[in-house]
């Protein structure tokens, strides 16, 4: 158990295999309540340095991991898978700034608030294909549960959720054994989630979620549509 952790908190030690999934992040303490998350909103090979020192200052600041997350599907899916695996994680903590083109912050604010239908799209999300294939409904389920968004971006002050300090602060707002105001929320670190971990790697049933899966009657139209226009000497690929 890390230092200054009450030993009243109930934590518990994340399972083998712990975090499942690869990516743009850094592992810190594996007892912290908090991940956080910072919209890429360029190439990944484009990453400015100011992104850089955020994810830096959160793991000095005691975060449990913390990377950027690029896309509104499979980047979404890895956080899930992620998160779920340590139930330590109760927070996570969203900042830089929008991705024009993904809409990835959108989809994970209308996520966690919505869910997702039976297409696994991600509900009332604004984003161009936030369709969550990979995840078990379970995993799914158990993200909305055990995470609270602390979402540090907004369009009134953009420079918010840019500033690491402000990172800091939220990080260290979540640590807290006693709740402390931050923006209009009372944080403090509530233990671990009630439930064993699901550390389960994504199942990649779908690896072009930007091509969304039909359902049996668009299925069924598309093959009419084909036959008619093959009919008429023409080909629908």
């Amino acid at each position: 158990m890390s230092d200054g952790i009450s030993k009243d908190l109930l934590k518990v030690r994340p399972p083998a295999g712990y975090p499942p999934e690869e990516g743009r992040f850094v592992r810190g303490d594996d007892y912290s309540p908090v991940a956080v998350a910072a919209i890429l909103d360029t190439y990944d090979f484009k990453i400015p340095a100011e992104l850089d020192r955020i994810i830096s200052v959160a793991i000095e600041s005691g975060a449990a991991i913390a990377g950027s997350v690029q896309t509104e599907n499979i980047g979404i899916e890895k956080i899930v898978a992620n998160v779920v695996a340590n139930p330590n994680i109760r927070y996570l903590v969203m900042c830089w700034r929008e991705s024009q083109g993904h809409l990835t912050a959108d989809a994970i604010v209308k996520f966690l608030k919505n869910g997702v239908d039976e297409r696994r799209k991600i509900i009332g999300a604004l984003a161009p294909t936030p369709y969550l294939y990979n995840l078990q409904l379970e995993a799914i389920d158990r993200f909305r549960e055990q995470v609270k968004l602390v979402n540090l971006i907004s369009e009134e002050e953009p420079w918010f959720a840019m500033n690491p300090e402000n990172v800091r602060s939220a990080i260290l707002a979540c640590r807290g054994k006693a709740p402390m105001r931050f923006r209009e929320c009372d944080l403090f670190d509530p233990g671990a989630y009630d439930k064993p971990a699901i550390c389960n790697k994504l199942t990649w049933k779908v690896k072009e979620p930007w091509r969304p899966q039909m359902t049996s009657e668009e299925a069924e139209l598309l093959e009419r549509i084909k036959k008619a226009a093959q009919a008429r000497g023409k080909a629908i690929t």
